[in-house]
């Protein structure tokens, strides 16, 4: 028997495509009327599109693509990213949502996307959600000049699935979904992956099975799903009846099957590839000593140049003890890369750790002392949070192919202020 414990008003929040909107208000423009693309540099015409204005959406355009994909004859504004402008933006978003929730009640889930419980707030600001939801928006587009939609729900899924599905397709912006529209509204949904939470690997895996809607899941059996997928497909099965009883504000444990890092490379890159794997590792392995973790099993992709016809390989290795080491991580991602690299351009590299355990003393070696080595990882890395992780850098970063200095200016992969063009 099914139970509907969740029962919160609960909003989620959505800045139509926010970095080319921020392009536009800064620009003097309106963002529901520009066509305006933002795209990580445009220097490089295989640079990604981060985000296009709504106009740009309903005229086919495609997000996430690269710049020369881009149709060049309909008008396009074409703005380089800023990063840092788009999270001073964000920041007087959040100040706006703490007007009409306390900090515990909201919920950050990414830079253009929050959640909100009013439940306990919602009657000091009006006499229904949907009253709240407009004056919150109404709010946002006075103090930035941003559009906003808004998804509401009893929890914090059927927030969501409503914005995906249906608020922002509404003239108003604003869609609310309850326990007894999962039928209509969130079971015809195909194909799986529109659903918030699936990914194509798992949209495959649930059609091999015979399910292609929403609604195929909610009918099957969950113990079939639950010896197939785990506890994923037990929580799918749930999700596709619209229950979560997560809480926004409460503290849950993550569990993490792996860490990774990866990088679309500014050119093609060949032998010397081995100069960014090496910068990418020594990253990894801080990632994972932060966290108090060390693993076993490495996995390096390698994807070659488009130009080409693409491919690449995706291979791992484990190791006979777990390690959060540089240097060894680095020896397993070199032997993979020497065994099946067959010399095409590069132009992607992926590298991951799994199979982790809890860190604790490494095991001492016969010629070196590995206690040693990870005493002192764990200094550069206290080096690298206190000034920043171009403060110390390996050798390699300041050869040619290097890429740490560079990134180390970006702010989630991109440039944080305006490039120069000559």
């Amino acid at each position: 028997m099914l139970e509907y414990n969740m029962n919160r008003k609960i909003m989620c929040i959505d800045l139509r495509g926010f970095y080319a909107s921020c392009e536009c208000v800064m620009r003097g423009l309106d963002p529901m009327k520009t066509l305006l693309a933002v795209v990580g540099s445009l220097k490089r015409q295989g640079s990604i599109v981060l985000a296009i204005s709504p106009p740009c959406k309903k005229n086919g355009v495609k997000t996430r693509c690269r710049f020369f994909e881009l149709p060049k004859d309909k008008g396009i504004i074409f703005a380089p990213a800023r990063m840092n402008t788009y999270l001073e933006f964000s920041q007087k978003i959040v100040r706006i949502f703490l007007k009409y929730v306390p900090i515990e009640d909201l919920h950050i889930y990414s830079i253009d996307e929050s959640f909100l419980d009013v439940t306990e707030t919602m009657h000091l600001f009006a006499s229904d959600i949907k009253e709240l939801a407009k004056l919150i928006m109404d709010d946002i587009m006075f103090e930035t000049g941003l559009p906003a939609a808004a998804g509401i729900g009893p929890n914090m899924l059927l927030a969501k699935l409503s914005l995906d599905n249906e608020a922002k397709k509404n003239p108003d912006g604003i869609a609310l979904w309850n326990y007894e529209d999962v039928e209509t509204k969130l079971w015809p949904i195909t194909p799986l992956s529109e659903m918030w939470g699936i990914g194509a690997n798992l949209e495959r895996t649930l059609n091999s099975m015979g399910m292609y809607k929403i609604g195929d899941i909610a009918n099957f059996d969950v113990k079939k799903l639950g010896k197939k997928l785990g506890i994923i497909g037990e929580e799918l099965y749930y999700h596709s009846h619209g229950i979560d009883n997560s809480e926004i504000g409460t503290p849950h444990e993550i569990h993490d099957h792996n860490y990774g890092i990866g990088q679309t490379l500014f050119e093609d890159y060949y032998e010397n590839i081995r100069i960014v794997m090496l910068e990418q590792v020594e990253e990894l392995g801080m990632r994972i000593r932060m966290k108090r973790k060390m693993g076993k099993t490495i996995h390096l992709s390698i994807g070659y140049s488009r130009d080409i016809g693409g491919g690449g390989f995706s291979r791992q290795v484990t190791l006979d003890q777990p390690t959060n080491l540089t240097n060894e991580m680095y020896e397993a991602c070199e032997y993979l890369f020497n065994k099946f690299y067959d010399g095409r351009p590069i132009r992607k590299i992926q590298i991951s750790i799994g199979s982790l355990c809890e860190d604790k003393p490494i095991q001492l070696g016969i010629f070196e002392d590995r206690n040693r080595q990870q005493k002192l990882a764990y200094a550069m890395d206290e080096i690298r949070s206190k000034f920043g992780k171009a403060s110390l850098l390996r050798g390699v970063s300041y050869l040619d192919k290097g890429t740490s200095i560079r990134r180390s200016k970006l702010i989630g992969g991109h440039y944080a202020e305006l490039e120069y063009h000559d």
